[in-house]
């Protein structure tokens, strides 16, 4: 469901099978719910376990019309024109204004998410940018509790997207 409506976005994902995402999550999935946190599919009720897509989530903030080009590790891909140091300070930007579309929607996002240094190392970028989908998908789970978010699945599997 979530490729049929953001696919042409550039946010397409995997259908679940056997092999994706695989034992680790359904691992994770039956520890929560034996914890009662069930796998929520159709009502944001509490408490329970959301799986969350980052990309479309982050279209919906900011209102783009295709996926943001916000991960370190795709930014030759996202500026091939363009010298590292340019590719960087483009990625920052971007980065910067997620904090503040963010910021817009859980205050204090931007004093807990500074930007790393432009001399940072690919690892810490990357720790930067898991940091920075964590709080997204935050984000994300107190617009299902809010009722402003959308389930796109079936009752096994569903990715909720905020409804902005």
């Amino acid at each position: 469901m979530v490729s049929s409506v953001y696919g042409s976005r550039h946010a397409g994902t995997h259908t679940p099978s056997a092999l994706r995402p695989g034992k680790l999550s359904d691992d994770l999935t039956a520890g929560f719910d034996r914890e009662g946190y069930p796998l929520l599919t159709s009502e944001g009720r509490l408490p329970g376990l959301i799986e969350v897509y980052p990309h479309p989530a982050l279209i919906e903030l900011s209102a783009a019309t295709r996926r943001l080009p916000y991960k370190h590790s795709k930014s030759r891909k996202y500026w091939p024109d363009d010298a590292p140091m340019a590719r960087r300070l483009k990625l920052f930007e971007t980065w910067e204004r997620i904090i503040m579309l963010l910021e817009t929607r859980v205050k204090g996002v931007a004093a807990a998410l500074p930007l790393p240094d432009l001399s940072s190392r690919a690892y810490e970028l990357k720790a930067f940018e898991d940091a920075l989908d964590a709080v997204v998908c935050a984000w994300v789970g107190t617009c299902v509790v809010g009722g402003t978010a959308t389930a796109y699945g079936d009752d096994r599997s569903a990715i909720w997207i905020p409804s902005v």
